[in-house]
């Protein structure tokens, strides 16, 4: 599966008035379309920006947000006031936007030219006082919003907007995401639980259960074609155990092991599904816990969580639809143990089977290991070190009034010795701002064990996605203090209340 992003667009709204003239509306609708040209060769914006033509009255306004809002290929829309656009005209238009809104807080000028300003270039570049106005207006409606500040040829703010988009190509995504649930969760988990239908309103994604016989179903079909093309795959891309090459005495598992990526693949593409689930206690008839079959969905895309959480699944494809064209990688998580010593102390990061290779660092080993738990046959995974450098955990949560989005800032570093007899993928890393800290902060906020792991999104990312979807962040960094922690905990849960009841 190839995430494809090349029909999404982002319209390029830009605010003025009938009051300044023919002449400077003409020469505001020729900056505007030299501005969008220039973002768009910039190379950092991953969407086309699509240039609109100047929004001048209410009705405009309003039918320009309106056609935004049913274009299924517009993500969202950006607007910048050049001149005053009086804001009482953006009621009605704001009003029924369903898309995500970035607010371009810049000016087409870089520099006041000093010697020739006059009041022609003043009434022309008004955005300092019109951007003012129109943000007045989207905070009396409580409106979320992004606000991006700066010249428009400066790299930081291209930066800016381009993560901006990519957040608007996430949320755009989960609108229709499907994610299969196949089994239940682990009996007795509470966080992996949640109220689906709550989540279908807030994020739009559904979630539906299936039965592994669903899988099996396209199990039964694989052709010799077919299995024999992907043993080959495994081959040319992995370094295969000697037990797993042809003829060695665990080959079997490997065979049983593509039958089940083919099945699920099938599974998954006849039914739309872009993110699912499985649970070692809910197999059925698979011979094995899906290992290789899930990393490998992972990398190509598919948004997956264990034992049944779709929370997390859900996440991990929006976040890969946000990571497409950058480096870093994006994978499912789970804090499984500690390095606890006087000097330092690290998290290692891990699952039974299934962190996605897009993290890897080198070419993956393919092994084949007792799994011990779950009673199936042992399983084929993928086996890797994580490269150094900074990344983000991210645990989206259910609090029973609201959902919950936890991030923490870490900094992954190189494993102390070699792990010769750790049969699975694994990442270290230092959680930010210590461990102490950072651990204390995410059992206040209620994070999961389960998370999504990316080097390649960072927080930024997560506050815009926070902002489009209206629920509550948290978030665990180099300043993070556990008192503040707590006020701020305390201070959101009579935030969203009230805001839930005003909903």
């Amino acid at each position: 599966m190839k995430i494809d992003i090349a029909a999404k667009e982002v319209w390029f709204l830009t605010g003025s008035q009938h009051l300044y003239g023919e002449e400077t509306l003409n020469q505001v609708a020729a900056n505007a379309q030299e501005m969008v040209k220039g973002l768009n060769a910039s190379g950092q914006v991953p969407v086309k920006l699509v240039y609109k033509p100047t929004v001048k009255t209410p009705s405009e306004i309003t039918d320009t947000c309106q056609a935004a809002s049913a274009d299924k290929n517009c993500i969202g829309i950006i607007t910048w006031m050049h001149t005053f656009s009086p804001a009482k005209m953006w009621i009605k238009g704001l009003s029924i936007l369903t898309k995500p809104l970035c607010h371009l807080h810049t000016q087409f000028n870089a520099a006041v030219p000093w010697n020739t300003i006059d009041m022609d270039f003043m009434n022309l570049n008004q955005s300092a006082h019109g951007d003012r106005e129109f943000g007045f207006m989207m905070s009396r409606m409580r409106k979320k919003r992004k606000v991006v500040v700066g010249h428009w040829q400066s790299e930081r703010m291209q930066q800016k907007l381009g993560n901006w988009t990519r957040v608007a190509l996430g949320w755009d995504d989960l609108q229709n995401l499907k994610v299969a649930r196949i089994g239940d969760n682990m009996r007795e988990v509470a966080v992996t639980e949640g109220d689906k239908v709550e989540a279908q309103m807030r994020f739009g994604f559904s979630v539906n259960g299936y039965d592994s016989s669903d899988v099996m179903a396209h199990i039964h079909n694989i052709s010799d074609q077919d299995l024999n093309h992907l043993l080959r795959e495994y081959e040319e891309m992995y370094t295969l155990s000697a037990s797993l090459k042809e003829g060695g005495n665990q080959r079997s598992s490997l065979v049983d092991a593509a039958k089940i990526e083919l099945g699920l693949r099938g599974f998954l593409e006849e039914g739309g599904f872009h993110a699912f689930t499985d649970t070692f206690e809910n197999l059925g008839e698979l011979k094995q816990l899906p290992g290789i079959a899930a990393q490998r969905l992972m990398a190509d895309g598919y948004g997956f969580g264990g034992e049944g959480d779709w929370k997390t699944a859900a996440m991990v494809r929006a976040l890969k639809v946000m990571a497409v064209g950058l480096e870093g990688g994006t994978s499912f998580m789970e804090d499984y143990t500690y390095h606890f010593t006087p000097e330092k102390a690290y998290v290692m990061g891990s699952h039974m089977l299934e962190i996605c290779p897009s993290i890897a660092d080198g070419r993956p080993t393919c092994e084949v290991h007792p799994l011990g738990i779950g009673g199936k046959q042992d399983p084929a995974r993928l086996v890797f070190n994580s490269p150094a450098g900074p990344a983000i955990n991210a645990s989206l949560v259910d609090m029973g009034n609201r959902f919950r989005l936890i991030v923490n800032e870490v900094e992954a570093v190189k494993p102390m010795g070699d792990l010769p007899k750790l049969p699975v993928a694994r990442v270290l890393w230092d959680a930010k701002p210590d461990l102490e800290t950072a651990a204390t902060a995410w059992i206040l906020a209620g994070g999961a064990h389960h998370t999504v792991y990316s080097r390649a999104i960072t927080t930024e990312f997560m506050e815009d996605f926070a902002d489009m979807a209206g629920i509550e962040l948290l978030v665990i960094d180099k300043a993070t203090n556990i008192r503040n922690f707590k006020d701020t905990i305390n201070a959101n849960e009579a935030y969203f209340q009230l805001f839930q009841h005003g909903r």
